[in-house]
């Protein structure tokens, strides 16, 4: 097992990992030509980073984020996914154990992450890596026709 950033050569593969992904949480998934381009043209603040056996079997996408508590920065965990067939052989641990590393490598105090609630086997392996649940805090998300809308407000 290696774990190492992405890179461009990676995309296929990531995209295959992608779409296991989506598939599993039941959600859409776009063609796997926009997967690519999304990839290719990802925010630069966003970085990823794969576990590799004989292929990619693991990511984790997340960007550096300020400020935070006590006004200092930290990471924020946008996506860990291990391929299912791969669960349960300490990959996870393995990735959130590196990305540590990294906050820990560039000053970070802290790695901020969501998680579903009705996810009891995501939730106990969380709990297992040491993570506080912040149950003060409600996730929101605007997407779509509504974040038009706001857009669209005058001030």
């Amino acid at each position: 097992m290696n774990i190492r950033f992405f890179q461009a050569a990676d995309g296929e593969q990531l995209a295959v990992l992608f779409e296991e992904m989506q598939n599993y949480y039941g959600v859409f998934c776009p063609p796997r030509d926009a997967i690519l381009t999304g990839l290719v043209n990802r925010p630069p603040e966003t970085e990823i980073l794969v576990v590799t056996t004989d292929r990619i079997v693991a990511f984790a996408a997340f960007a550096a984020i300020y400020p935070g508590p006590g006004l200092q920065p930290g990471f924020f965990l946008k996506e860990l996914y291990v391929a299912g067939s791969e669960r349960g052989k300490d990959i996870g641990t393995a990735l959130m154990k590196r990305l540590a590393g990294l906050a820990v490598e560039r000053g970070l105090n802290r790695i901020d992450w969501t998680a579903a609630r009705a996810n009891e086997r995501l939730l106990a392996f969380y709990d297992g890596l040491g993570g506080d649940r912040k149950e003060d805090r409600i996730f929101y998300r605007l997407e779509g026709e509504k974040l038009k809308v706001l857009a669209g407000r005058k001030e």
